[in-house]
């Protein structure tokens, strides 16, 4: 069964990053994830992880100069030698936080090089990572949200994936992105589910709680459930007014689960 996890970089905002994790777990979460946590000494994090009994489902990489623009290293030319850095700062804060996962962006760049680029980058994460136990994912996103992403189509990543043959490469599965990019959501997860390494859900098209946009969320988390997915789901949204009440969607997903008779189950938090 998988477990929710609430993402601190997009919930939560209401409190101080480092508050987060005490709000979460008041909230009922057992995991969480974020995008960078490299504001803060990785033992402070550690320290509200164990304070709050949290598992941390996944973090990303270093995304090089943001307000120039980046987002992600991975597909640059010429960056080999900051990527190499992320990746081994990413894997002490992985260490001493207990993450098992670390999302590796590709980065804006397009054409031939910079895909062969993103390879070799991925080729050295992935053998830095093994070393210690941790996968590394790749997430195709939308060129709405990020135009002139390298990973923007679900069927590079998946030959990405089958090309480079490394057992610690992983797809993270966002539903939103999904939609946007093919739409067939239930079909996705269920063609792709043996190379899937996490998944973020959050609803199509204005990215708020999930069960508000056109898609069924319900049924595909229902869909995820029976492929025996057993991983986290990372709740990646932008609350509509304010994280807490927003967090109603998980209580009804709780309420049709206990109305809807065998085979209607929805692991989340706690209640």
């Amino acid at each position: 069964m998988y477990t929710l996890a609430a993402n601190l970089s997009w919930l939560f905002q209401e409190w101080p990053f480092l508050d987060r994790f005490r709000a979460a777990a008041d909230a009922g979460f057992q995991a969480v994830e974020f995008l960078f946590p490299y504001d803060y000494k990785p033992e402070e994090i550690a320290r509200r992880l164990s304070q709050y009994n949290l598992s941390l489902a996944l973090f990303n990489l270093p995304p090089g100069n943001m307000s120039a623009g980046e987002r992600g290293l991975a597909g640059l030319a010429g960056r080999g030698g900051d990527f190499r850095t992320a990746v081994q700062e990413a894997i002490a804060y992985a260490q001493a936080t207990g993450a098992k996962r670390l999302h590796a962006m590709a980065g804006i760049a397009a054409g031939e090089s910079a895909l062969a680029t993103y390879l070799d980058s991925l080729r050295f994460a992935c053998e830095a990572a093994a070393r210690h136990g941790i996968d590394i994912l790749i997430e195709p996103i939308n060129g709405r949200d990020i135009p002139g992403y390298l990973m923007n189509d679900f069927d590079l990543a998946q030959r990405v994936i089958a090309d480079l043959k490394l057992p610690n490469l992983k797809l993270q599965f966002d539903i939103y992105h999904r939609q946007i990019i093919h739409g067939d959501v239930t079909h996705g997860l269920e063609a792709l589910m043996a190379i899937v390494g996490h998944v973020q859900i959050a609803s199509v098209p204005l990215r708020q709680e999930p069960t508000t946009g056109e898609i069924d969320d319900r049924h595909v988390l229902k869909t995820l459930a029976g492929l025996g997915y057993c991983g986290f789901v990372g709740c990646e949204y932008r609350p509509a007014v304010g994280t807490l009440q927003g967090l109603e969607w998980i209580k009804r997903l709780y309420e049709r689960a206990e109305s809807g008779g065998k085979g209607s189950t929805f692991p989340t938090t706690n209640r």
